[in-house]
């Protein structure tokens, strides 16, 4: 359902939330603690930050953050700067103009799911997840080498 990009978005966006202090996380460190190809973690940070989730700075110290606090941003925003929305507006059958006048079979099934789903992401949060992910120690990585911080 997600892109790969996405799901490494999510996972990037969660290892920065957990950082408590907020200052600037190098990208080569994200990219390996989190097992994730440093080129590629380098676009999709810069989809995040073109979208106003994160922010970089340039030089020996810098690194990228979070705009605002983990507990501002939720799982739908970064989903919708990545993969965006279209994933909760398109009939699952893929056929055009699929709605309540002209509704494929899986027509109302699938749009109560959707709406299920997009509501579960809107109402969860970085810091909510990445508290969970410490207190349970929960992986976010493959091989579960992730240490929560």
């Amino acid at each position: 359902m997600l892109s790969k990009s996405c799901v490494y978005g999510l996972r990037a966006s969660l290892f920065l939330a957990s950082n408590r202090d907020q200052d600037y996380v190098s990208i080569r460190e994200m990219s390996d603690k989190l097992n994730i190809s440093f080129h590629f973690l380098t676009k999709i940070l810069q989809q995040l930050s073109a979208a106003g989730l994160m922010e970089s700075y340039k030089g020996p110290n810098g690194g990228v953050r979070l705009t605002k606090s983990g507990s501002q941003v939720n799982l739908f925003e970064i989903i919708a700067a990545i993969d965006g929305v279209e994933v909760f507006t398109e009939c699952a059958l893929g056929l055009p103009g699929c709605g309540t006048e002209k509704p494929c079979p899986l027509h109302d099934k699938w749009a109560d799911a959707r709406d299920g789903i997009r509501k579960m992401l809107e109402e969860t949060d970085l810091v909510e997840l990445a508290k969970k992910g410490k207190k349970q120690n929960l992986r976010i990585t493959a091989d579960g080498s992730f240490e929560w911080e």
